[in-house]
């Protein structure tokens, strides 16, 4: 695969996630968290298949949206069993 298909893929993603996603710090309940990643790893896994391509960006979104999650599920956690 040539940089320039790189590109436009890596191109393709971003106007994909700007449209479809929320960032990952504005998102506040454990449900939508859920839903992003899920769909993200749904896309990571269409890309890696049609293309054997993934823009590193979105292992580093995933990355982040799961921090977010594990933070909201350890806030609930310390808030129930304190």
């Amino acid at each position: 695969m040539s940089t320039y298909e790189k590109k436009q893929i890596d191109n393709e993603f971003k106007k994909f996630t700007a449209l479809n996603f929320e960032k990952p710090t504005k998102c506040k309940s454990l449900g939508q968290l859920h839903y992003y990643v899920a769909e993200l790893t749904q896309k990571i896994n269409e890309l890696k298949r049609s293309f054997n391509y993934v823009p590193q960006r979105a292992f580093i979104l995933l990355s982040e949206y799961n921090q977010i999650l594990n933070n909201l599920v350890f806030k609930n956690y310390q808030e129930v069993y304190s």
